[in-house]
């Protein structure tokens, strides 16, 4: 009896310890959210026009639509722990070229590496979870997950504010002193996961690319496809267009502005906290109807409201209703189909392609409709999307 309970007890350490580091990992995860603050810093250093400019989170997006599939069928040969870590090797290698120069090529390249490498680690961290963790934790511990990603892409943007005015020593790199940080946490992301050993299941078979795509078919994969889609385009659209609407509405400079995206992500890091504790004790679909409810309550403010508080409040909420939505349309789709973790969470990044789309739509909508409030309509869009989906989540994923 001794004995059983110190292996149960040596069981849960050893669980814990390789938890750690991929909860570091998913730390790097976040780097992906500093695309949005830093596009409106390349914007005016070079420039840009508003549609112009919605091209750069399509430099960083349109990657998920490429590699996560292919991505899949990779963690099938050499495993997830080895994906991840080719991962971070990339967006570490993203990460340092943008501080060897401020040209906007170096930009280019680093986005798009930035997106190869994050479309790489979402793909293959989530279901490395599972290794870990038992199928009815799943979507919590996947929340706690987006909770530590949550951090890194709120102090992206105080980060950036902060090196732009030269709060502490950024050595000539101004704002892009970031990019040095990251690179920095990166690396000791590859060590820290590196030296942790975690035993992994091997595949049953050996799936071809079209096979992986044909799960689509499936209708409750496809919906948890486009619930993943709408959700990151909402994510990235207020990343992006937070502080533009402030800047519209008040008449405030960018670098004041820039506190609507940490209000954003302050309120999504909160929310996911709140989320790994609630989708413990409460059903997924309830919790997920509660968090579109929310989101909708939003939309109707940042699109009729013109003071400072209320769009403030009206990020906020944003903020804290989409919090969850990845981490249970994520889940319920690795659930659906367990001997098919590895294509499925490859075909359910590939959704994070969102995050190009609907920037592109929005910039457009605002050129040539005039004003945010366009953009803000494409966003409730994807709402609407996920009150739909809110109808077909399962009860026991």
């Amino acid at each position: 009896m001794e004995m059983t309970v110190n292996n149960v007890t040596d069981g849960k350490k050893s669980t814990l310890m390789q938890l750690v580091p991929v909860m570091l990992c998913f730390f790097a995860m976040g780097f992906v959210d500093l695309i949005g603050t830093a596009s409106n810093y390349v914007k005016d250093q070079h420039h840009l026009t508003e549609s112009q400019a919605g091209y750069l989170p399509l430099l960083v997006f349109f990657w998920f639509l490429i590699i996560s599939v292919p991505t899949g069928l990779l963690m099938n040969k050499i495993g997830r722990k080895k994906t991840v870590l080719l991962s971070l090797g990339v967006t570490m290698l993203s990460l340092v070229i943008p501080i060897c120069g401020d040209s906007l090529t170096l930009f280019v390249i680093g986005f798009s590496l930035l997106g190869i490498g994050n479309a790489i680690m979402q793909t293959s961290l989530n279901p490395l979870v599972t290794n870990l963790i038992s199928p009815d934790k799943l979507a919590s511990t996947l929340t706690f997950g987006q909770f530590v990603k949550a951090i890194a892409s709120f102090l992206a943007p105080i980060v950036m504010t902060w090196g732009a005015m030269e709060v502490f020593p950024t050595f000539g790199l101004g704002w892009r002193g970031l990019f040095a940080l990251y690179a920095i946490i990166s690396f000791l992301s590859i060590a820290v996961l590196g030296g942790t050993p975690i035993q992994e299941e091997k595949p049953d078979k050996a799936s071809g690319l079209w096979e992986s795509v044909k799960l689509l078919g499936f209708p409750f994969v496809f919906l948890c496809f486009m619930a993943i889609f709408c959700h990151v385009g909402i994510d990235v659209g207020v990343n992006t267009y937070a502080p533009k609407i402030i800047m519209e509405r008040l008449s405030v400079p960018l670098e004041e502005a820039t506190f609507a995206t940490s209000l954003y992500f302050i309120f999504r890091t909160g929310g996911t906290f709140v989320g790994s504790f609630c989708l413990r004790m409460m059903s997924q679909k309830l919790f997920f109807f509660i968090s579109v409810l929310t989101m909708i309550a939003s939309m109707v403010i940042l699109f009729s409201c013109h003071s400072l508080g209320a769009l403030y409040t009206g990020i906020a909420l944003v903020g804290f209703g989409n919090s969850n939505i990845f981490a249970v349309a994520f889940s319920q789709a690795l659930n659906n189909r367990p001997k098919e973790r590895n294509e499925v969470s490859g075909l359910m990044i590939m959704g994070l392609f969102g995050g190009a789309v609907f920037p592109v739509i929005m910039s457009y909508c605002a050129d040539f409709l005039g004003g945010v409030a366009a953009a803000v309509a494409v966003m409730t869009v994807g709402v609407l999307y996920l009150l739909f989906f809110t109808t077909r989540i399962k009860k026991t994923a």
